[in-house]
């Protein structure tokens, strides 16, 4: 069947000129990645999101497709690809709007990609005792580096008697990240999340487990899109529901990610990211008498100034130091990585090479 791809290639036209949605559209696909192709690649090789990722391939969808990718492409979920019907494993992976990425859990020195092209990442936590500021820090700073707006939830208001001190401590956090409190199970976060939920947008739920991301999810579909689960009470912590990342998609598009709870985040080459979510503090240090000021007892520090005069956190301060140290040791640690194998394939290349000579000469 052929396909007219005219549509989806950028245009000058009005937003009256636009047509009806269409398959692509409600996938999320934007102006950024057509301006990637041309009319006559997307009929060779039509475009696809990356909707799941398994062991045995990346599950994608497009226009009339709806197929499993075998291991190859080196994508995530949310990624565009421009799909080799013939080899699939080598379909390519058009150029990234924004990527969620952590150092992969374990002792293993890698990356590991979490999701792409996010518009907008909601950050959930509940009014329980799982709120917790450090970790929230950790997710924001995360989304900042990928340079998706990030934009704190809180969740679980209904079960709160005073859920004032939760949105107080949230919006201490950075004058950039808005904070939106409501109850996941009403009709509120349709109507409060709704200006980042425009069509044609990728949203995220990002956070622990059991703070209410898969009853957001549900709440914007109006219907059980996700498995949801009730928290325990010994903790206020929550049972696992979500087990994959997962895009889904409304009619209206809006393409939703849901995420299994990441209790572990170690940062690595967030250092942009950080610097934006702690910018009271990198301006203060840059005020500071001494370039290399520790901050700790050296004359003319002026985050020890501010501190002091009441304008800057103790502890905001000491989790600065240890996210800064942290990043810096995984950054540093994955660069060790990448040398080390660079290093063996090069070695690799050349015991190769001197042994095909040896062979030759026989």
């Amino acid at each position: 069947m052929t396909r007219d791809y005219s549509q989806f290639l950028p245009s000058s036209g009005t937003a009256s000129d636009s047509p009806k949605r269409a398959p692509l559209d409600i996938l999320g696909w934007q102006p950024f990645f057509a301006q990637q192709t041309d009319l006559e690649a997307l009929e060779a090789s039509p475009p696809v999101r990356v909707v799941e990722v398994h062991r045995n391939g990346l599950r994608v969808r497009g226009d009339g497709i709806e197929a499993l990718i075998p291991p190859g492409p080196e994508a995530t979920v949310g990624d565009w690809l421009l799909y080799n019907a013939e080899l699939p494993s080598h379909s390519a992976v058009l150029e990234r709007k924004s990527l969620f990425k952590r150092r992969a859990a374990g002792h293993d020195r890698s990356i590991q990609m979490i999701a792409a092209n996010v518009d907008t990442a909601f950050v959930v936590t509940s009014c329980n005792n799982d709120f917790n500021v450090a970790r929230l820090e950790r997710f924001l700073a995360l989304a900042f580096e990928a340079d998706v707006t990030p934009v704190i939830v809180l969740t679980k208001a209904d079960l709160c008697d005073d859920t004032a001190p939760f949105v107080e401590e949230a919006q201490r956090i950075s004058a950039r990240v808005p904070v939106v409190l409501l109850n996941a199970r009403s009709e509120e976060p349709a109507a409060k999340l709704a200006d980042w939920c425009a069509p044609g947008q990728t949203i995220a739920f990002l956070g622990t487990s059991g703070v209410g991301k898969s009853t957001l999810v549900n709440a914007l579909f109006g219907s059980e899109q996700a498995e949801t689960g009730a928290i325990r009470e010994d903790d206020s912590r929550g049972r696992h529901t979500t087990t994959a990342r997962q895009l889904h998609f409304t009619e209206a598009g809006l393409a939703i990610l849901d995420t299994p709870g990441m209790r572990e985040l170690q940062l690595a080459e967030a250092g942009d990211g950080l610097a934006d979510l702690f910018a009271d503090v990198v301006e203060l240090a840059t005020q500071c008498k001494f370039r290399d000021c520790a901050h700790e007892s050296e004359p003319g520090c002026a985050v020890r100034a501010a501190i002091a005069a009441g304008t800057l956190d103790a502890d905001r301060l000491e989790r600065w130091r240890k996210l800064e140290a942290e990043e810096r040791h995984n950054t540093a640690s994955l660069a060790e990585r990448r040398a080390y194998d660079k290093n063996f394939g090069k070695m690799i290349k050349t015991v190769t090479k001197a042994h095909k000579g040896r062979k030759g000469r026989k």
